[in-house]
């Protein structure tokens, strides 16, 4: 009964495989989401329901994400978020054919209150579990929404995690770089709180750099001297908290101009540090992109239009396809795990109730660990 052909023989013509609806719950972060996706026969995917809750109010006062109170919140939303993804696609459990669950990377309470649930369903209903890479996730998202072939090129930029990865298949990454420290959505975090802008950073900045100068702030460029594809952002982190500094002990205090101009000077130097190391990946991608060379971003701040801008100006130079995901489908969500699931199970890929969280589970487990991965072993 559990006989699917591999997910990339159905999408490039093979033999025609069986329907395969699956339940995604993800939970790595802060927000609490779950949803139902369907792959044909041919391998077209269909969102039947995506369903997030999120937690900014919770998080507000701290400048930041609270494990502990994102652990609660979670325990307390997931059967809610289930049931409304269900309902939604007009399910019951017995429509479904397997349960797919974030099982890392992210904080560990996250994983274990998802991964609990995803147990409790599969126990409960006789269903399959699978257990998918939170990374992996972002990194399929173009073959969800676009139908994007392997391999291709990946971005992938979030608050915690900054790659550029050849996706080569659903468990097959090559990474060519990421970053030595902050990720850029943590340095946008990070600068929203110097300057006194809300949680979520990336949001908040975006839309004050749009009223900002982008010619007033020269921040530095990190790396962009030495050969490679790895980056750093805390160092640039570190100019913007100087300039806001001398500003303040200038004029006794930041006028509305001067915060837009520290944002707009800010993320015109993120920008151009992910372009100039997509530009070098890319041409270490042409040896194998083949005739149909692509570039995928995602993650969270794949939202952002000045880098999505950017990239694209890239992507052309290249004469390669610039896939971005629809904003919804950058932040974290359910139905990335579940189209991720669905590969995974098509190739013969099961969990048991041993399944456990994982704070760090690297995509390119070849590849040595970034700088700063801890005692623990390599974050991603």
């Amino acid at each position: 009964y559990w006989c699917y052909l591999p997910m990339d023989q159905r999408a490039t013509g093979g033999p025609m495989g069986a329907p395969l609806t699956v339940l995604g719950l993800e939970s790595s972060c802060d927000d609490t989401a779950a949803a139902v996706v369907r792959v044909d026969g041919t391998g077209e995917a269909e969102i039947l329901s995506s369903v997030v809750f999120g937690q900014a109010e919770l998080h507000s006062a701290f400048g930041g994400v609270v494990p502990e109170i994102a652990a609660r919140a979670h325990a307390e939303k997931l059967d809610i978020c289930v049931e409304e993804a269900l309902k939604r696609a007009d399910l019951r459990l017995s429509g479904v054919d397997a349960i797919a669950v974030t099982a890392g990377p992210g904080l560990i309470g996250g994983g274990l209150s998802g991964g609990m649930c995803a147990k409790g369903l599969a126990a409960g209903a006789g269903l399959p579990l699978v257990g998918v890479n939170h990374l992996a996730g972002h990194a399929l998202t173009p073959r969800l929404t676009d139908r994007v072939e392997y391999p291709y090129l990946m971005l992938l930029v979030s608050g915690g995690h900054c790659q550029l990865l050849i996706v080569r298949g659903a468990q097959d990454f090559s990474r060519l770089g990421g970053t030595i420290d902050d990720a850029p959505g943590e340095a946008f975090d990070k600068v929203a709180r110097l300057l006194g802008l809300p949680q979520p950073g990336g949001p908040s900045v975006e839309r004050e750099a749009a009223k900002g100068d982008v010619g007033r702030f020269r921040f530095p460029r990190p790396l962009l001297d030495r050969p490679g594809c790895d980056m750093s952002f805390s160092g640039l982190k570190t100019a913007v908290l100087r300039a806001r500094d001398q500003i303040v002990a200038e004029k006794g205090g930041l006028t509305r101009a001067d915060r837009a101009d520290l944002c707009a000077g800010f993320q015109a130097a993120v920008a151009d540090v992910l372009a100039e190391k997509t530009r070098r990946a890319l041409e270490v991608y042409a040896e194998e992109a083949g005739a149909a060379p692509v570039l995928a971003v995602a993650g969270g701040v794949a939202a952002n239009a000045a880098i999505r801008g950017k990239l694209e100006t890239v992507s052309a130079e290249f004469e390669t396809k610039f896939v971005a995901p629809p904003l919804r489908l950058c932040t974290d969500n359910a139905a990335m795990i579940a189209y991720a699931g669905a590969e995974l199970f098509a190739a013969g890929i099961r969990d048991d109730m041993t399944l456990a969280a994982r704070p760090r589970w690297p995509l390119d487990g070849a590849s040595p660990a970034m700088l700063g991965s801890g005692k623990k072993g390599a974050k991603a």
